[in-house]
């Protein structure tokens, strides 16, 4: 597929490598679709970046049902652009992954997406129907807002599993394709 023109912005929180690992593959779906993609660690955010993105997605742990300090200072620390608007009309999304199934990764979702909702933000979700529960299978979880991983406390060598890395590639390349539509 032709490069597109279009830029997909991936920025994420990730102290122990799993986020990291997720946003890799979000990454690989996007360039699939023929998007050039910048991941960046929030510890080494490139602002410049991020406001000439057309997208940008957001990823962090979920941490005790929230979303990581280091994503909320990022987030407190956009105000700027939220006041000159200038992240408005770029496409949004988010990821969170997480030892437990739930954890409630839902919340972690919903916190990014009110973010992206105050930039004046696109979001779009996860529109995949979920093709079962194994570690093996897409969207295994049966999220709609946003892409969520589960990593069980395990090395990043080993988790998370399979399928919901092959969703994060899903995903990306869905984002891909959403952007290169847009004119």
């Amino acid at each position: 597929m032709p490069l597109s023109s279009k830029s997909l912005a991936i920025v994420y929180h990730s102290p122990y490598g799993h986020t990291a690992k997720v946003a890799s593959f979000i990454a690989q779906g996007a360039e699939q679709a023929g998007i050039h993609v910048h991941c960046m660690n929030i510890e080494h955010v490139d602002w410049d970046i991020l406001d000439q993105a057309d997208a940008i997605v957001f990823g962090c742990p979920t941490y005790m049902g929230s979303l990581t300090a280091a994503l909320k200072l990022f987030m407190e620390q956009s105000s700027k652009r939220w006041l000159a608007r200038t992240w408005q009309g770029k496409i949004a999304a988010g990821f969170t992954n997480g030892g437990g199934l739930s954890g409630d990764k839902l919340a972690v979702l919903q916190q990014i997406n009110l973010f992206a909702m105050q930039h004046g933000m696109l979001w779009t979700g996860l529109p995949m129907m979920p093709t079962g529960r194994s570690a093996q299978d897409l969207n295994r979880m049966s999220s709609f807002l946003g892409l969520m991983t589960q990593s069980d406390n395990a090395p990043v060598e080993i988790t998370p599993p399979q399928g919901d890395l092959d969703t994060a590639i899903w995903f990306g390349e869905y984002i891909g394709l959403l952007l290169a539509k847009l004119k």
